[in-house]
């Protein structure tokens, strides 16, 4: 694989990983080089990836973890973004995620990206920066993957006083039922409501995302 090749395969892994990274390990596994040369390739592509002053991104490494993460110059500006009224509006993929993590909390992304069958970094990286939901510390298995839950936010967002409030499941609630099992009953409550009080937030389901990429 060129030093090219590699650099577009490692942005692209990194991107669909999301928060929790990847391992040397798991680089070198997924991509078929050994470690050593993917250690190598990373530091170069990582040193010229932070100089690049055209690219908004940059490699960051957290224990054993790599990360691809927004350089600290555009702050201000995803900042901006996040906090403009019409961000606050989710989209069916995120309302999906949220949901799996009201119902199941806490939960680890893999456990989601289960439940839904397609990657959820995305739409976590979105409902985090809209606080709707927190890490809640790190499961008790290998690799220790960060546990998510709902937040007080996340409550006063669609009007509710406890988790008590949402909306009865009326299908099965295993870890193992397709998303939109989860997801019906909870868009159904959140319609619902929505009719009753015409201030109460709704998801722009016009919104339209690719399930690797989700936000």
């Amino acid at each position: 694989m060129s030093a090219k090749h590699f650099s577009a395969a490692l942005e692209a892994l990194l991107f669909a990983a999301g928060e929790e990274g990847m391992t040397l390990n798991d680089l070198a596994s997924t991509l078929g080089i050994a470690v050593p040369a993917v250690r190598e390739q990373i530091d170069q592509w990582s040193t010229a990836l932070a100089a690049d002053r055209e690219r908004g991104v940059y490699l960051a490494e957290f224990g054993d973890r790599y990360k691809l993460l927004t350089k600290p110059d555009y702050a201000d500006l995803i900042q901006s973004y996040l906090q403009d009224a019409g961000s606050r509006h989710l989209s069916q993929p995120a309302i999906e995620v949220l949901s799996i993590v009201a119902y199941q909390q806490p939960i680890t992304r893999i456990e989601i990206d289960d439940i839904r069958g397609i990657h959820s970094a995305g739409a976590l990286q979105t409902l985090l920066a809209h606080d709707l939901i927190s890490e809640a510390g790190r499961k008790d298995a290998p690799g220790r993957p960060i546990l998510y839950e709902t937040t007080p936010a996340f409550l006063d967002y669609f009007g509710l006083q406890t988790l008590d409030d949402l909306p009865a499941l009326t299908r099965t609630t295993e870890r193992s039922a397709p998303a939109t099992d989860l997801f019906a009953s909870f868009n159904e409550q959140l319609n619902a409501d929505t009719d009753d009080d015409p201030d109460a937030a709704e998801p722009n389901d016009d919104t339209e995302e690719e399930h690797d990429t989700d936000e």
